[in-house]
C-alpha cells in the first residue's frame, strides 16, 4: 500500500486537456455540454454505438451550437487523433475499447465501476487493463458519485475526525419514481407479488462496484477487510395501493421497497457497510426509514457522526439533469488527475481530491 500512495502527481497549471466523449447517453450528454464551453478542454472526439448519432454534430447530440466534431463509430479514427483523455460513461463495461484506448497511450477517466480497485475487480479484467496500461503508460480511473464521491471521498474525510470506529453505514436512498419511467420501475421488480427471490445476477452486479469502493475506503484506513463480503437483499410490501406518475397501478402487498445491503467484515462483523435503499412508496411494512432522495452516513464509534445529503425542490427535468450531473461531472473534473497520475489503474486514495476548475 505504501509504495501505491507515493504515486501521487499533480496536474499542469493552465493547461488545456485534449478529450474525446465516449457514449453520450444520459450521463454523457451532461458531461459532453461541459467538455466543450469550458476553456479547460479542448474537445477533439466523440465516440458513439448507434447508427443514429454517427455523424451528427457534438453540439448537436447535447443542444448546443454547432462545433465542427463529428460522432463517430470507428474507434481507429478517435485513436487517431491522439486525445489526452477520453472520458468515457457507456452503459457496458467496453473492456476491448478501454483497453486499446490505454494501448495507445490514452488515459480514461470513467463512470464505470468495473474499474473502481484493482484489489477487488474480476481478476481477469484487471489483468488485462493493467497490461495495457504498461505498454501504453497511461492510466484509468473510475468514479462518480455512487460508487465514488459518497462511498469513498466522503467516508474517508469523516473519518479524519476518527482514531477508531465500530463500523460505518452508509445509506443510498432513491425515490425510484421520481427520476424512471413507471416501465423502469417494473422492469426492477416494484410491483411485483412479495416473496420472489431477488435475482441473483442482479445482486451480484449492483454490489460489484461498491464491494470495489467499499475496500478503497478499508485500505485508505489501513485496514485489511475479510476476504468475503456480506451481500444480501429484501423487500417491503405496500401498505396501500397507488398509481405510478406515468398512471400504472401498484396493487396493495406488492414490492414496494428493495434494500440491499454490502458489508465488509472485519473479523467477521460489518465493518464498512453500503445499502442501497430503493423505493416507489415510503409507505411500506418495514421500519426502514426511508427518507426523500440522497444519501446518509453513520459511524458509530468513540467519535460518532451522522451526515446527511439531500436534494432540494427541483422540477422533474432538473431533476433528472442534476443526477446525470454528479456522476458526468465528478469523471470530467478528475480527467486532468488521471493525465497526470502514473501508469495503471488508479484508485481514489490514489489522486489529490477532485476539484472542478470553476475559473
Amino acid at each position: 500500500m505504501t509504495e501505491r500512495l507515493q504515486r501521487i502527481n499533480l496536474p499542469e497549471p493552465g493547461r488545456v486537456y485534449r478529450v474525446v466523449q465516449w457514449a453520450p447517453g444520459r450521463i454523457g450528454t451532461v458531461s459532453l455540454r461541459t467538455l466543450i464551453e469550458s476553456p479547460q478542454f479542448e474537445l477533439v472526439g466523440v465516440l458513439v454505438h448507434s447508427e443514429a448519432k454517427a455523424g451528427k454534430d457534438a453540439g448537436e447530440l447535447c443542444g448546443l451550437p454547432a462545433t465542427g466534431v463529428r460522432a463517430t463509430r470507428d474507434i481507429e479514427a478517435i485513436i487517431a487523433l491522439k486525445p489526452d483523455c477520453v472520458i468515457a460513461t457507456p452503459d457496458r463495461t467496453g473492456a476491448d475499447e478501454v483497453c486499446r484506448f490505454l494501448e495507445a497511450g490514452i488515459n480514461v477517466a470513467t463512470s464505470r465501476v468495473d474499474y473502481v480497485d484493482p484489489a477487488r475487480m474480476r481478476p481477469e479484467l484487471r489483468e488485462r487493463v493493467e497490461a495495457a496500461c504498461r505498454k501504453g503508460n497511461s492510466s484509468i480511473h473510475a468514479t462518480g458519485s455512487s460508487p465514488g464521491f459518497v462511498s469513498e471521498s466522503l467516508p474517508l474525510v469523516l473519518t479524519s475526525m476518527s482514531r477508531t470506529m465500530d463500523c460505518l453505514t452508509i445509506d443510498e436512498f432513491a425515490d425510484i419514481p421520481a427520476s424512471c419511467p413507471d416501465y423502469q420501475c417494473a422492469q426492477m421488480g416494484f410491483g411485483r407479488p412479495m416473496g420472489g427471490e431477488f435475482p441473483r445476477e442482479l445482486l451480484q452486479e449492483m454490489a460489484h462496484g461498491f464491494i470495489q469502493s467499499i475496500n478503497v475506503v478499508a485500505t485508505g484506513l489501513g485496514v485489511t477487510l475479510d476476504p468475503d463480503f456480506d451481500i444480501f437483499a429484501e423487500t417491503a410490501a405496500t401498505r396501500q395501493g397507488f398509481d405510478l406518475p406515468g398512471g400504472t397501478p401498484v396493487g396493495q402487498g406488492t414490492v414496494g421497497a428493495q434494500r440491499i445491503t454490502i458489508s465488509g467484515l472485519r473479523g467477521g462483523k460489518p465493518f464498512i457497510r453500503f445499502r442501497i435503499n430503493w423505493y416507489i412508496t415510503t409507505q411500506v411494512d418495514a421500519d426502514w426509514n426511508l427518507r426523500s432522495s440522497g444519501w446518509r452516513l453513520v459511524i458509530d464509534g468513540p467519535t460518532p457522526l451522522i451526515a446527511d445529503i439531500a436534494y432540494p425542490p427541483m422540477t422533474p427535468e432538473h431533476y433528472s439533469t442534476a443526477m446525470a450531473g454528479l456522476t458526468g461531472y465528478r469523471v470530467v473534473n478528475a480527467a486532468p488527475l488521471v493525465c497526470a497520475a502514473e501508469a495503471g489503474i488508479r484508485t481514489s486514495i490514489e489522486l489529490p481530491v477532485i476539484c472542478p476548475n470553476m475559473g
